[in-house]
Protein backbone atom coordinates (compact mmCIF):
# COMPACT_ATOMS: atom_id res chain seq x y z
CA UNK A 1 0.00 0.00 0.00
CA UNK A 2 1.28 3.45 -0.96
CA UNK A 3 0.56 6.26 1.52
CA UNK A 4 0.31 9.83 0.15
CA UNK A 5 0.07 13.18 1.97
CA UNK A 6 -0.78 15.84 -0.63
CA UNK A 7 -0.69 19.50 0.38
CA UNK A 8 -3.53 20.61 -1.95
CA UNK A 9 -6.73 19.10 -3.29
CA UNK A 10 -5.38 19.54 -6.80
CA UNK A 11 -2.43 17.33 -5.86
CA UNK A 12 -4.79 14.81 -4.28
CA UNK A 13 -6.87 14.69 -7.46
CA UNK A 14 -3.78 14.20 -9.62
CA UNK A 15 -2.59 11.37 -7.38
CA UNK A 16 -5.98 9.68 -7.51
CA UNK A 17 -6.29 10.09 -11.28
CA UNK A 18 -2.86 8.53 -11.85
CA UNK A 19 -3.28 5.74 -9.30
CA UNK A 20 -3.89 2.13 -10.27
CA UNK A 21 -5.78 -0.42 -8.26
CA UNK A 22 -7.92 0.48 -5.24
CA UNK A 23 -7.67 4.05 -3.94
CA UNK A 24 -9.14 5.44 -0.73
CA UNK A 25 -9.11 8.96 0.71
CA UNK A 26 -8.50 9.48 4.41
CA UNK A 27 -10.08 12.36 6.32
CA UNK A 28 -11.64 11.18 9.59
CA UNK A 29 -10.94 7.51 8.94
CA UNK A 30 -13.87 6.04 10.88
CA UNK A 31 -14.99 4.05 7.82
CA UNK A 32 -11.73 3.51 5.94
CA UNK A 33 -9.71 2.32 8.94
CA UNK A 34 -12.45 -0.08 10.02
CA UNK A 35 -12.54 -1.50 6.50
CA UNK A 36 -8.75 -1.87 6.52
CA UNK A 37 -8.65 -3.64 9.86
CA UNK A 38 -11.49 -5.99 8.95
CA UNK A 39 -9.92 -6.88 5.62
CA UNK A 40 -12.92 -5.60 3.66
CA UNK A 41 -10.67 -3.27 1.64
CA UNK A 42 -6.91 -3.23 1.13
CA UNK A 43 -6.13 -0.05 -0.81
CA UNK A 44 -3.23 0.12 -3.21
CA UNK A 45 -3.16 3.87 -2.54
CA UNK A 46 -4.24 5.69 0.62
CA UNK A 47 -4.43 9.45 0.13
CA UNK A 48 -4.42 11.32 3.45
CA UNK A 49 -6.17 14.69 3.10
CA UNK A 50 -5.60 15.96 6.64
CA UNK A 51 -2.47 17.98 5.83
CA UNK A 52 -4.29 20.23 3.34
CA UNK A 53 -4.90 23.77 4.61
CA UNK A 54 -8.46 24.52 5.74
CA UNK A 55 -9.73 20.96 6.07
CA UNK A 56 -10.48 21.46 9.78
CA UNK A 57 -12.07 24.90 9.41
CA UNK A 58 -15.70 26.04 9.71
CA UNK A 59 -16.02 29.48 8.14
CA UNK A 60 -18.68 31.97 7.15
CA UNK A 61 -18.94 32.69 3.44
CA UNK A 62 -19.43 36.17 1.99
CA UNK A 63 -23.15 35.59 1.47
CA UNK A 64 -23.71 34.46 5.08
CA UNK A 65 -23.57 30.74 4.39
CA UNK A 66 -21.04 28.24 5.69
CA UNK A 67 -18.00 26.41 4.36
CA UNK A 68 -17.21 23.21 6.25
CA UNK A 69 -13.82 21.57 5.76
CA UNK A 70 -13.74 17.90 4.86
CA UNK A 71 -11.93 16.84 8.06
CA UNK A 72 -14.19 18.76 10.48
CA UNK A 73 -15.39 16.22 13.04
CA UNK A 74 -18.87 15.79 14.43
CA UNK A 75 -17.56 16.97 17.80
CA UNK A 76 -16.26 20.19 16.26
CA UNK A 77 -19.56 20.80 14.46
CA UNK A 78 -21.45 20.38 17.72
CA UNK A 79 -19.13 22.84 19.47
CA UNK A 80 -19.86 25.62 16.96
CA UNK A 81 -22.81 27.42 18.55
CA UNK A 82 -23.33 29.82 15.64
CA UNK A 83 -23.56 26.99 13.12
CA UNK A 84 -25.94 25.13 15.44
CA UNK A 85 -28.21 28.17 15.63
CA UNK A 86 -28.34 28.39 11.83
CA UNK A 87 -28.57 24.69 10.95
CA UNK A 88 -29.47 22.62 14.03
CA UNK A 89 -30.86 19.79 11.90
CA UNK A 90 -27.59 19.40 10.02
CA UNK A 91 -25.57 19.35 13.24
CA UNK A 92 -27.88 17.01 15.14
CA UNK A 93 -27.80 14.51 12.27
CA UNK A 94 -24.00 14.36 12.41
CA UNK A 95 -24.02 14.19 16.21
CA UNK A 96 -25.94 10.90 15.99
CA UNK A 97 -23.10 9.18 14.13
CA UNK A 98 -21.35 6.71 16.44
CA UNK A 99 -20.00 7.07 19.95
CA UNK A 100 -18.30 9.98 21.69
CA UNK A 101 -14.96 8.61 20.54
CA UNK A 102 -16.16 8.30 16.93
CA UNK A 103 -17.52 11.85 17.09
CA UNK A 104 -13.97 13.07 17.57
CA UNK A 105 -13.03 11.75 14.12
CA UNK A 106 -16.13 11.16 11.97
CA UNK A 107 -16.86 13.73 9.26
CA UNK A 108 -19.81 14.86 7.16
CA UNK A 109 -17.91 14.11 3.95
CA UNK A 110 -16.93 10.62 5.09
CA UNK A 111 -20.51 9.84 6.06
CA UNK A 112 -21.67 11.05 2.64
CA UNK A 113 -19.01 9.23 0.61
CA UNK A 114 -19.52 5.96 2.47
CA UNK A 115 -22.70 5.73 0.41
CA UNK A 116 -25.01 4.32 3.07
CA UNK A 117 -28.71 5.07 2.53
CA UNK A 118 -29.00 5.11 6.34
CA UNK A 119 -26.31 7.79 6.83
CA UNK A 120 -27.58 10.11 9.56
CA UNK A 121 -25.88 13.30 8.36
CA UNK A 122 -27.01 13.15 4.73
CA UNK A 123 -30.78 13.85 4.98
CA UNK A 124 -30.10 17.08 6.88
CA UNK A 125 -27.60 18.24 4.27
CA UNK A 126 -30.03 17.48 1.44
CA UNK A 127 -32.91 19.22 3.20
CA UNK A 128 -30.65 22.23 3.77
CA UNK A 129 -29.88 22.38 0.03
CA UNK A 130 -26.17 21.92 0.69
CA UNK A 131 -23.62 21.60 -2.08
CA UNK A 132 -20.21 20.02 -2.17
CA UNK A 133 -17.20 21.37 -4.02
CA UNK A 134 -15.54 18.57 -5.98
CA UNK A 135 -11.95 18.87 -7.16
CA UNK A 136 -10.80 16.69 -10.03
CA UNK A 137 -8.15 16.47 -12.74
CA UNK A 138 -10.09 19.00 -14.83
CA UNK A 139 -10.69 21.54 -12.06
CA UNK A 140 -13.44 22.13 -9.50
CA UNK A 141 -17.22 21.92 -9.75
CA UNK A 142 -20.14 22.28 -7.36
CA UNK A 143 -22.66 19.45 -6.96
CA UNK A 144 -25.84 19.22 -4.89
CA UNK A 145 -25.45 16.74 -2.04
CA UNK A 146 -28.46 14.74 -3.25
CA UNK A 147 -26.61 14.04 -6.51
CA UNK A 148 -23.63 12.36 -4.79
CA UNK A 149 -25.06 9.00 -3.53
CA UNK A 150 -25.53 6.41 -6.28
CA UNK A 151 -26.49 3.37 -4.20
CA UNK A 152 -25.26 1.43 -1.17
CA UNK A 153 -21.51 2.02 -0.96
CA UNK A 154 -21.42 3.98 -4.22
CA UNK A 155 -21.18 7.63 -5.26
CA UNK A 156 -21.36 9.53 -8.55
CA UNK A 157 -17.83 10.91 -8.15
CA UNK A 158 -15.64 10.29 -11.19
CA UNK A 159 -12.18 8.69 -11.02
CA UNK A 160 -9.71 11.19 -9.63
CA UNK A 161 -12.37 13.39 -8.02
CA UNK A 162 -12.39 14.29 -4.34
CA UNK A 163 -14.82 16.39 -2.31
CA UNK A 164 -12.93 19.46 -1.09
CA UNK A 165 -15.62 21.28 0.95
CA UNK A 166 -19.27 21.25 2.02
CA UNK A 167 -21.19 24.48 1.42
CA UNK A 168 -24.32 25.36 3.39
CA UNK A 169 -26.48 28.25 2.13
CA UNK A 170 -27.36 31.28 4.26
CA UNK A 171 -29.99 30.40 6.85
CA UNK A 172 -31.91 33.63 6.34
CA UNK A 173 -34.87 34.76 8.41
CA UNK A 174 -37.80 32.71 9.66
CA UNK A 175 -36.28 29.33 8.80
CA UNK A 176 -35.87 26.12 10.73
CA UNK A 177 -34.73 22.54 10.19
CA UNK A 178 -34.71 19.26 12.08
CA UNK A 179 -33.56 15.66 11.76
CA UNK A 180 -35.06 12.63 13.48
CA UNK A 181 -34.40 8.92 13.19
CA UNK A 182 -35.79 5.68 14.54
CA UNK A 183 -33.39 3.07 15.89
CA UNK A 184 -33.99 -0.13 17.90
CA UNK A 185 -31.70 1.03 20.72
CA UNK A 186 -31.39 4.39 22.45
CA UNK A 187 -28.07 5.26 20.80
CA UNK A 188 -25.17 4.01 18.67
CA UNK A 189 -27.31 2.16 16.14
CA UNK A 190 -28.01 2.43 12.43
CA UNK A 191 -31.14 4.30 11.40
CA UNK A 192 -34.13 2.14 10.48
CA UNK A 193 -35.64 5.33 9.05
CA UNK A 194 -34.38 8.92 9.11
CA UNK A 195 -36.13 12.14 8.14
CA UNK A 196 -34.98 15.74 7.76
CA UNK A 197 -37.22 18.74 7.16
CA UNK A 198 -36.12 22.28 6.34
CA UNK A 199 -38.63 25.10 5.90
CA UNK A 200 -39.13 28.84 5.83
CA UNK A 201 -42.12 30.89 7.02
CA UNK A 202 -43.86 34.07 6.00
CA UNK A 203 -45.90 34.81 9.08
CA UNK A 204 -47.46 31.48 10.03
CA UNK A 205 -47.40 30.02 6.53
CA UNK A 206 -44.69 27.84 5.05
CA UNK A 207 -43.33 29.37 1.84
CA UNK A 208 -40.36 27.05 1.25
CA UNK A 209 -39.69 23.46 2.28
CA UNK A 210 -37.47 20.47 1.58
CA UNK A 211 -37.96 16.96 2.97
CA UNK A 212 -35.39 14.14 2.82
CA UNK A 213 -35.75 10.52 3.91
CA UNK A 214 -33.01 8.05 4.82
CA UNK A 215 -32.95 4.23 4.97
CA UNK A 216 -36.09 3.78 2.86
CA UNK A 217 -34.49 3.43 -0.60
CA UNK A 218 -31.08 2.61 -2.13
CA UNK A 219 -30.07 6.26 -1.58
CA UNK A 220 -31.23 9.07 0.68
CA UNK A 221 -34.30 10.58 -0.99
CA UNK A 222 -35.29 14.18 -1.59
CA UNK A 223 -39.10 14.10 -1.61
CA UNK A 224 -40.57 17.16 -3.39
CA UNK A 225 -44.12 15.83 -2.99
CA UNK A 226 -43.72 15.88 0.79
CA UNK A 227 -42.51 19.48 0.67
CA UNK A 228 -45.41 20.45 -1.62
CA UNK A 229 -47.83 18.99 0.93
CA UNK A 230 -46.92 21.62 3.53
CA UNK A 231 -46.01 24.67 1.41
CA UNK A 232 -48.74 27.28 1.71
CA UNK A 233 -50.03 25.87 4.99
CA UNK A 234 -49.65 26.79 8.65
CA UNK A 235 -48.79 23.14 9.33
CA UNK A 236 -52.23 22.20 10.57
CA UNK A 237 -53.35 18.59 10.99
CA UNK A 238 -54.49 18.32 7.37
CA UNK A 239 -51.07 19.45 6.18
CA UNK A 240 -49.30 17.04 8.50
CA UNK A 241 -51.50 14.19 7.28
CA UNK A 242 -50.70 15.08 3.67
CA UNK A 243 -46.99 15.30 4.51
CA UNK A 244 -47.02 11.88 6.15
CA UNK A 245 -48.88 10.34 3.21
CA UNK A 246 -46.40 11.80 0.72
CA UNK A 247 -43.45 10.56 2.76
CA UNK A 248 -44.90 7.06 2.92
CA UNK A 249 -45.63 7.07 -0.81
CA UNK A 250 -42.00 7.89 -1.61
CA UNK A 251 -40.61 4.94 0.34
CA UNK A 252 -38.96 2.02 -1.47
CA UNK A 253 -37.48 0.13 1.47
CA UNK A 254 -36.37 -3.45 1.99
CA UNK A 255 -37.22 -5.81 4.81
CA UNK A 256 -34.29 -6.88 6.95
CA UNK A 257 -33.56 -7.77 10.57
CA UNK A 258 -33.98 -4.13 11.62
CA UNK A 259 -37.41 -3.54 10.08
CA UNK A 260 -39.96 -4.66 7.54
CA UNK A 261 -41.09 -2.74 4.48
CA UNK A 262 -44.41 -1.99 6.17
CA UNK A 263 -42.80 -0.81 9.39
CA UNK A 264 -40.28 1.45 7.66
CA UNK A 265 -42.98 2.95 5.47
CA UNK A 266 -45.20 3.73 8.43
CA UNK A 267 -42.35 5.20 10.50
CA UNK A 268 -41.33 7.48 7.62
CA UNK A 269 -44.69 9.20 7.89
CA UNK A 270 -44.46 9.46 11.67
CA UNK A 271 -40.98 10.98 11.58
CA UNK A 272 -41.91 13.41 8.81
CA UNK A 273 -44.75 14.79 10.94
CA UNK A 274 -42.54 15.14 14.02
CA UNK A 275 -39.54 16.63 12.20
CA UNK A 276 -41.76 19.14 10.41
CA UNK A 277 -43.28 20.29 13.68
CA UNK A 278 -39.85 20.77 15.25
CA UNK A 279 -38.58 22.67 12.19
CA UNK A 280 -41.71 24.85 12.21
CA UNK A 281 -41.30 25.69 15.89
CA UNK A 282 -37.65 26.54 15.33
CA UNK A 283 -38.61 28.84 12.48
CA UNK A 284 -41.04 30.56 14.89
CA UNK A 285 -38.25 30.98 17.42
CA UNK A 286 -39.45 28.28 19.80
CA UNK A 287 -36.47 26.41 21.27
CA UNK A 288 -36.37 22.69 20.58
Amino acid sequence: MRYHTPSTFEDAARLAAAASGVTRFLAGGTDVLVQLRSGMVTPDNLIDLKKIDGVNAITRTADGGWRIGIAVSGARLGANEELKRDWPGVVEGMELVGSTQVQGRATLVGNLCNGSPAADSVPGLIAAKANVTVTGPNGARDIAVEDIPAGPGKTTLKPGEVISAIMLPPRGRNGGDAYLRFIPRTEMDIAVVGCAVNLRLDGDRIVEARVALGAVAPTVLLVPQAADAIIGTALDEAALDALAAAARAACKPISDKRGTVEFRTDIAGVLARRAARIAYDRAKGVNQ
